[in-house]
């Protein structure tokens, strides 16, 4: 019989008999992780870095997608310049003559029409002329009379031939200087074949040589007016135009047609559209740059001349595969995109970036992409975070 306390002994040749398929069990386990460790490698390797958020996170961050776009890129050269009107839309109105007002009925800001009436003149000098003009045009009526008096007495031999000539002298002075209070009077809105002693007036009108918008006025009622004194200002800012201050450098890059993208410098967000129509051939006086000048498409109300401009003039343009400038993020010296590979996951993808231009930027993907993959639009920033808080592998 056996003692109860008698300890139990495994010799050499025993050990080595469990040993054996211990090892075994070993070894079989450590074959069958390594193929799940080299699928998941493989899988790494394909769809490259990846980063998954909660739906939590995804809203929290506004996170949204949006499809690769082919856009045409333009290459642009930057340079500024003003919105400035040509002389024939503008206008400094005076009067000819001096006078006394008696009537605006016109107030600053409104539109007005070409030939208003902006300013009524009471003018003893005005009343002079008409009655200047009346009494030339008698006094011809009487040279012409005489003239041809003159011309039958001398067929019949019966004047003296000089006589006939100061006779003829006089008809042609007389015409001369009706003809000139005419074009007075004309100038002074009055057409004075149809002055009479009966039609003749106190005052003259001051009109609008232009339509426009009526922005000052430097008249009050009762106040003598000068000859030649500004009195009103009236713009037409329906030809308000760009110049674009272009330096030697970039002359050849210039011609007419090209469009022209622009913004008021102190509204940079609101663009505009022109073209250009003319390019000068002279530098401006102190400066080696020329002035191009370029029409807007669309005019609109707030824009006004003087204002300073920041614009953009197209050089080339190119089709080529685009995103939003949001969508790219830069890492060092590398760019990447995000795309969506399932619900709430998202790949990055390294992209080589070229020109930008209106918040768009030129791309070309360092992997294949589909051409339905789903861009990260906005976000991008937040899953560069989130990826490289860790070694650059999965986040969550």
């Amino acid at each position: 019989m056996s003692r109860p306390d008698m300890k139990t002994h495994i010799t050499p040749k025993q050990a080595a008999v469990l040993f054996i398929p211990f090892m075994i069990l070993l070894l079989l386990a450590s074959c069958n992780r390594t193929p799940v460790a080299a699928e998941e490698a493989a899988t790494e390797n394909a769809h490259g870095p990846e980063v998954e958020l909660t739906p939590e996170q995804a809203k929290a961050i506004a996170l949204s997608t949006g499809p690769l776009e082919h856009r045409d890129l333009r290459s642009t050269l930057k340079v500024n310049g003003r919105l400035t009107l040509p002389p024939q839309n503008e206008a400094q109105v005076s009067a000819l003559i001096g006078g006394i007002v008696s009537r605006i009925p016109v107030r600053e800001g409104e539109a007005v029409g070409q030939g208003q009436v902006l300013l009524e003149v009471a003018s003893t000098e005005f009343l002079q002329l008409q009655q200047d003009y009346l009494e030339a045009s008698a006094d011809l009526d009487l040279k012409r009379a005489n003239m041809e008096r003159q011309r039958a007495l001398r067929t019949e031999n019966i004047n003296a031939q000089r006589t006939f000539q100061e006779a003829e002298a006089a008809l042609r002075s007389a015409e001369a200087r009706q003809k000139g209070m005419a074009e007075k009077l004309g100038l002074l809105g009055t057409d004075a074949r149809q002055l009479t002693p009966g039609t003749m007036r106190t005052s003259f009108f001051v009109k609008a040589p232009i339509a426009g918008s009526l922005h000052h006025i430097s008249v009050t009622m009762g106040q003598y007016i000068e000859p030649n004194k500004p009195l009103f200002s009236i713009t037409d800012n329906k030809a308000l135009h760009i110049d674009l201050t272009v330096f030697e450098q970039d002359i050849s890059k210039v011609h007419v047609g090209q469009k022209v993208t622009f913004s008021i410098a102190k509204d940079p967000h609101g663009t505009h559209e022109a073209e250009i129509f003319g390019v000068n051939k002279a530098f401006e006086p102190g400066q080696q740059a020329i002035l191009v000048h370029a029409r807007m498409s669309n005019v609109q109300d707030q824009l006004l001349p003087g204002m300073f401009i920041d614009a953009r003039i197209q050089t080339s343009s190119d089709s080529a595969l685009c995103l939003p400038e949001r969508a790219i993020v830069g890492n060092g010296d590398d760019h990447y995109i995000y795309v969506e590979h399932e619900p709430n996951t998202f790949r990055q993808v390294q992209v080589a970036i070229g020109a930008t231009d209106q918040g768009y930027t030129e791309i070309k993907p360092l992997d294949l992409l589909a051409p339905d993959a789903k861009v990260v639009m906005n976000g991008a920033y937040y899953l560069l975070s989130q990826m490289t808080k860790g070694s650059g592998g999965h986040a969550h």
